[in-house]
């Protein structure tokens, strides 16, 4: 075949392709160049869901007379002229092909006046060469661009439009997020001749507010926080919400880069990490974030729809990202959400309170009074056999049934963290003489009092020893693992055995542990004794892998971390350690190294609301690596043998 020239409106169209989607697209491109241009009002009016007609106005610095005729060409812009421009983009448009490829498929009008003008000039495009037409025109300073009859000329293109309603709800779509992203801008949205939305410019933080809630809803700003980050010529700013401002879909997450909306893997991946601890695999965050970053770090030209970018140093971003989100989610909350395993999970010598201690229980109603509301649990993993199944079913019904019992059977029982309640419940009725419910018929003979008792006593503790975890049968109460070794049935408390794996991958054995350097070293602002006191245990810091500089006599830097503190919030994490090291260790004391590895294993231990069965054999998995031959077998907290005597004999009654 032959190679030729293609036509010019050949050429436009199927640059259209790219550019011009749907009328949304045609919105986009030209509010756009009217930011560009330095409006601070933009009007907005739809006919038929932009299919008919498209008109937006602004009160920019207008286009002179002698260069409309050049709008309208393909690839001419007034926004970048050199290779070194392209290289740091930093207005929104820069390929020049917007309103060449706009015409090339509608009836496009444009008219422009600038400030140095005293009447405007109106230029639109017909014939097959497209060539421009001007003429006079009304209109006050700034620019008009009107777009009729969007893909009259490409009918297999307009075909494919939806209806009014869906293609105007995707032109209310984006114009939210543009509303967000210029707060100092006021937008006016019509259409059909009625006025849909009016986003007056904010210039205060309640306006600021007002705004966001019109966008995003009432219920985004009460549980909104305010985040503010910035390091070097990176920077991030915006709103998120706490965990309650969550969503079961994906319509309220807004971000911008350089002032660009953006959808970008990088920076979703970035926030979703700094919430996989708060929220259920089924929510998604609330967020409107703004990243400034210097335009010679990101590539802006990588997807034709410009939705895209790319990070010179994308580690760096994510981290950043990461960081910022994190410390801010964790200074939102308080204590007890803060740090579950803190007050809620002891481990450990610091945090074995009895029973009774009132403080305790009032750590338990706050953690009971905190717990998110999960949705019902599913369904246990179904056991390979039918006595299992009863006994699990056993084993769940009395921990229930023991979660009701009063004062005299709480000081009988032994002393355990507030957060296994059922493993506390269940230790009660294994050591205490079960009797009948009050509230049920008394048997009226000794036999019957065998059976009934028989029928409803739980499995007894057995006094044997297991030498490994055995055979996993089945998940109980989504927290507590079932499991079999040498015909002897145990318990394991699954979130236990998880603050055993992350206790021994922070405890030095063979030597220090590996530092992961910060790509962000993190500035900490300390008082005096805190300073002193990182001066004293830096040598046992350096032996969990954490280092940390001096950078003055009130602010340390944080310049490494071993692996499972690289995704905690070192913000609050780090002053904490250095408060916990004051408090309980001594300079010389060779069980202080063995204390704060042991309270680190308490802060980065996360208790999920519940484990499958093959996440709880892959964590016994990495726990027979860590500990080889030596696994914390004796641990009464982690693994309880159950003695099914007194159920088999209910059956042979």
């Amino acid at each position: 075949m032959t190679i030729k020239i293609l036509p010019a409106r050949l050429a436009n169209q199927i640059a259209a392709g790219e550019v011009v989607e749907r009328p949304a697209s045609v919105v986009k491109e030209l509010v756009e160049n009217s930011l560009d241009s330095g409006a601070t009002r933009i009007d907005i009016d739809i006919e038929k869901g932009g299919a008919k007609m498209i008109r937006v106005r602004d009160n920019g610095k207008g286009i002179p007379k002698d260069e409309l005729g050049l709008a309208l060409s393909r690839h001419a812009t007034s926004k970048i002229h050199t290779l070194d421009d392209l290289e740091a983009i930093i207005s929104l448009g820069f390929r020049g092909e917007a309103l060449a490829s706009i015409s090339s498929v509608a009836r496009l009008t444009l008219t422009s006046r600038p400030t140095t003008q005293e009447e405007a000039w109106s230029c639109y495009t017909e014939g097959r060469d497209m060539e421009v037409k001007l003429q006079p025109a009304a209109h006050p300073v700034g620019t008009s661009v009107e777009v009729l009859d969007l893909f009259f000329n490409t009918p297999a293109r307009r075909k494919f439009l939806k209806t009014e309603k869906t293609e105007f709800t995707h032109i209310d779509e984006l114009l939210k997020r543009i509303a967000l992203s210029r707060f100092d801008v006021t937008i006016n949205l019509r259409h059909n001749g009625k006025m849909i939305r009016q986003y007056r410019a904010a210039k205060t933080e309640s306006q600021a507010e007002k705004r966001i809630a019109a966008v995003c809803g009432a219920a985004f700003v009460r549980s909104m926080l305010k985040v503010e980050l910035e390091h070097n010529d990176l920077k991030l700013h915006g709103w998120i919400t706490t965990p309650e401002g969550a969503r079961q879909q994906s319509d309220l997450q807004y971000c911008y880069v350089n002032g660009r909306m953006m959808r970008d893997k990088l920076i979703n991946h970035a926030i979703r990490q700094s919430y996989e601890t708060t929220l259920r695999p089924d929510q998604f965050a609330t967020y409107v974030l703004f990243i400034e970053i210097d335009p010679h770090q990101v590539d802006v030209n990588v997807h034709p729809a410009k939705h895209e970018v790319r990070f010179h140093q994308a580690r760096l971003v994510h981290d950043f990202i990461y960081q910022a989100l994190a410390g801010a989610l964790a200074q939102s909350l308080n204590i007890d959400e803060r740090k579950p395993t803190e007050s809620a999970f002891h481990h450990g010598e610091q945090a074995q309170p009895t029973v009774n201690d009132s403080s305790v229980e009032k750590q338990l109603e706050r953690a009971v009074k905190n717990t998110p509301a999960y949705p019902n649990k599913a369904p246990l993993s179904q056991p390979s056999e039918v006595g299992e199944s009863r006994a699990s079913h056993e084993w769940q019904s009395q921990s229930r049934a023991s979660a009701k019992m009063g004062g005299s059977a709480r000081e009988r029982a032994p002393s355990a963290s507030p957060s296994h309640r059922e493993v506390q419940a269940y230790q009660q009725l294994m050591q205490t003489p079960h009797s009948v419910s009050d509230s049920k018929p008394r048997p009226s003979s000794a036999a019957e009092i065998d059976r009934t008792e028989a029928a409803s006593a739980p499995a007894r503790v057995s006094q044997h020893k297991a030498r490994e975890f055995g055979k996993a049968v089945c998940v109980v109460e989504q927290q507590y693992l079932l499991t079999q070794y040498d015909g002897h049935c145990f318990m394991l408390s699954i979130p236990r055995a998880e603050w055993w794996k992350q206790y021994g991958q922070l405890t030095p054995q063979q030597g220090p542990l590996t530092m992961q350097p910060l790509l962000i070293p993190l500035a900490i602002k300390v008082d005096a004794e805190s300073h002193q006191i990182q001066q004293q245990i830096q040598p046992l810091l350096l032996k969990l892998g954490i280092k940390i500089v001096e950078k003055d006599k009130t602010t340390l830097m944080v310049m490494a971390v071993p692996q499972p503190m690289r995704q905690q919030n070192l913000q609050q994490l780090i002053p904490d350690l250095l408060s916990y090291a004051a408090q309980k260790c001594q300079t010389n004391d060779p069980q202080s190294l063995e204390m704060i590895t042991k309270w680190l294993a308490n802060q980065v231990t996360v208790e999920k609301p519940s484990y499958t069965l093959s996440e709880a054999v892959q964590i016994l998995g990495e726990l027979e690596q860590l500990w080889h031959g030596q696994l914390p077998l004796d641990d009464s907290n982690l693994m309880i043998s159950i003695d099914f005597t007194d159920t088999i004999s209910a059956f042979k009654l």
